[in-house]
């Protein structure tokens, strides 16, 4: 008997998950545009100069050795769902059993004016280069004899992305700037800005409130209740007035990636509508995981856009596909929440899982290994490792290096 064509489109968290866990049960063809998985939740690092670029990207063929799952780079251009076939940007054509979408996400500016032109988003690599490259520039300037400019720092969103970027940033200040050249590294200040009362909503209140406070030591502005109407090239807009902001970092949201309207797929709220067992709303055999997907928890609210969630659901969609094999009745899929955590800075992390919260130093080491534990590929694992034990033990930072052009 031949075993199914599935076809996987978007090789992140879910998708790679996925292709691993159906791999021995189908003929599976991966695809994503890049030829490299990105491990999102370090990308913060790069662009703070804590971590070099390689080390959050690993090769997907790498990923995939003593799997039959083959790989292709490609975009996904059109779906024939009645034919089940899907065609790529450079016209190659598809043919599937199954198909898995696991294309993840992008900035969501929430029709907010200037977010696309004047504000950053930090999905990719690329985009992190571009916001580590875009302050080291402007402190270089700073640097020269005579200046006096300032450098105004703002991220929007007081999510884990946000605060992790805010405290990043506050710490590369306090550090490798203000020893390299005082003068301009004072001149520079760090904000969070917050549309909600408190930072990290997800998480309990007092870790909230040690969180901000835990900015707040850094030297980082908290502005909570504060919503943003526009962003302007040099300032940010807001009900109660204007914020310098030099540079803007849109850390306020995600959406599923524009691939899901070129589909015709169905979309609800920014991500594709699936039923409780992961299948794509009118589609039989086309289904969605991850960020793209808008699974909806227990108690009716959308599941989070995190690493875990993909996970398990790339794992869960391999039960399915063999339930369907065999006959069987497919399954709903449920979230096992396993707690959340975010990092502040040196010895400055929260960390609450089914009601515990650990705040200090041991949330902070909890933190360290068990992202380096996820980190695809001993190289990157042993790279990022040595940069964090350099980073610890030095105060510096070694990654501060502009490169968006040569």
């Amino acid at each position: 008997m031949e075993m199914p064509k599935v076809v996987i489109l978007g090789a992140g968290f879910g998708g790679l998950t996925a292709a691993r866990a159906i791999s021995k049960h189908a003929q599976v063809t991966l695809i994503d545009r890049h030829n490299f998985q990105t491990f999102l939740p370090l990308l913060y690092q790069v662009s703070t100069a804590g971590l070099a670029a390689d080390h959050v990207a690993y090769p997907i063929r790498g990923a995939l050795r003593k799997t039959d799952v083959q790989f292709r780079m490609g975009t996904p251009a059109k779906l024939n769902a009645a034919k089940n076939e899907l065609t790529l940007s450079d016209g190659h054509v598809v043919s599937y059993d199954h198909l898995i979408i696991a294309l993840g996400s992008t900035t969501a500016d929430f029709g907010v004016p200037g977010v696309k032109e004047n504000a950053l988003g930090m999905k990719t690599v690329g985009e992190a280069l571009t916001i580590r490259s875009k302050v080291m520039r402007s402190y270089e300037q700073m640097c020269a004899q005579g200046n006096t400019d300032t450098l105004n720092i703002a991220i929007v969103g007081g999510g884990p992305t946000g605060v992790e970027m805010a405290g990043a940033f506050a710490e590369l200040v306090r550090g490798p700037l203000r020893s390299d050249y005082a003068d301009a590294a004072n001149r520079v200040q760090v904000s969070i800005i917050e549309a909600g009362p408190r930072l990290v909503p997800s998480f309990s209140e007092s870790l909230s409130r040690k969180t901000q406070s835990d900015l707040e030591k850094l030297g980082v502005k908290v502005l909570t209740n504060t919503a943003v109407k526009e962003v302007r090239a040099d300032s940010i807009i807001t009900e109660g007035g204007e914020i310098p902001a030099d540079t803007t970092v849109w850390a306020a949201g995600v959406k599923g990636v524009p691939a899901m309207e070129t589909l015709g797929l169905p979309v609800t709220r920014g991500r594709i509508d699936v039923a409780s067992t992961m299948q794509v709303t009118g589609f039989e055999n086309v289904w969605a995981i991850g960020d793209i997907a808008g699974a909806i928890n227990s108690d009716g609210t959308p599941l989070p856009m995190v690493a875990p969630v993909a996970m398990q659901q790339g794992r869960f969609i391999a039960k399915q596909l063999t339930s369907l094999a065999t006959g069987r009745q497919l399954e709903n899929f449920k979230y096992k929440d396993k707690g959340s955590m975010a990092t502040i800075g040196r010895h400055k992390a929260i960390v609450e899982v089914k009601g515990i919260r650990i705040s200090g130093p041991l949330a902070w080491v909890a933190w360290l290994w068990l992202h380096l534990f996820y980190i695809l590929g001993g190289r990157n694992k042993i790279g990022t490792m040595a940069d964090w034990t350099w980073n610890y033990l030095t105060f510096d930072r070694g990654n501060r290096h502009i490169m968006d052009s040569f």
